[in-house]
């Protein structure tokens, strides 16, 4: 179990690298006031409005980094802070959420997927480990052909389930942060610098759905080489 606990804390070492790092930027943005003077709100309005989008509303969320896209009810939800301010970090996440809303009305085949895979995951990712751990527990006991070693399998597949949603996640959250920069850059609505910064913002943010699938990834190579190689 030492591999297990070192590779836990590799993970949470660069995951907590990755949103500390985030955090930081997203303050350094919040301090370039947008020359435009608008605020997220009215930035996520009009990018709807530019994509032919009127059916979405944007509304307030509470909490910090909070911020996302419902495909269910059709709605923005902001950070009161992304919300209410008229910064390059504002932009940048208003502009990003909004790019799941062009994704959603254009039927983006990944968040269609990931979309469908929601449900499966909020069953599958509570049981996956307790269900591999569990089954080497019985298959010590029984041996590698008893039926502890089944049930670890059905607890790989269905971490499985969850490394696919965190790899399916990172073209969705790419593509969204293109399309918002694209919109942002071609419709003149931020100076060079203020580009710059959301375009930095939205790097680090998307580095934590990186740092997330590679973390899903390991996990079930590890969890997969415990079952498989007790197998042998």
């Amino acid at each position: 179990m030492m591999g297990f606990y070192i590779l836990i804390g590799a993970i949470s070492l660069i995951s907590w690298f990755v949103s500390n790092k985030l955090k930081s930027k997203f303050k350094k943005y919040s301090q370039i006031q947008l020359r435009n003077g608008m605020s997220g709100a009215e930035i996520a309005t009009k990018m709807l409005a530019d994509n032919g989008i009127f059916d979405v509303k944007v509304i307030s969320t509470p909490g910090r980094l909070t911020d996302h896209y419902n495909p269910q009810d059709k709605t923005v939800n902001l950070s009161e802070s992304v919300y209410n301010q008229r910064n390059a970090a504002a932009a940048a996440v208003a502009a990003h959420e909004c790019g799941h809303a062009v994704q959603h009305a254009k039927a983006y085949s990944y968040l269609k997927m990931r979309s469908q895979l929601v449900p499966i995951v909020s069953v599958t990712s509570k049981f996956s480990q307790w269900l591999v751990i569990g089954g080497l527990i019985l298959g010590a006991a029984s041996g590698a052909s008893g039926i502890g070693f089944y049930i670890a399998i059905v607890g790989l597949v269905f971490m499985a389930f969850a490394t696919l949603f965190s790899v399916v996640t990172l073209p969705v959250e790419y593509d969204a942060s293109n399309r918002a920069l694209a919109w942002l850059k071609n419709k003149n609505m931020v100076s060079q610098q203020e580009l710059a910064g959301a375009t930095d913002a939205l790097k680090w943010a998307a580095r934590t759905y990186l740092v997330a699938a590679l973390g899903s990834l390991a996990m079930l190579l590890y969890w997969g080489l415990q079952v498989l190689g007790n197998r042998n």
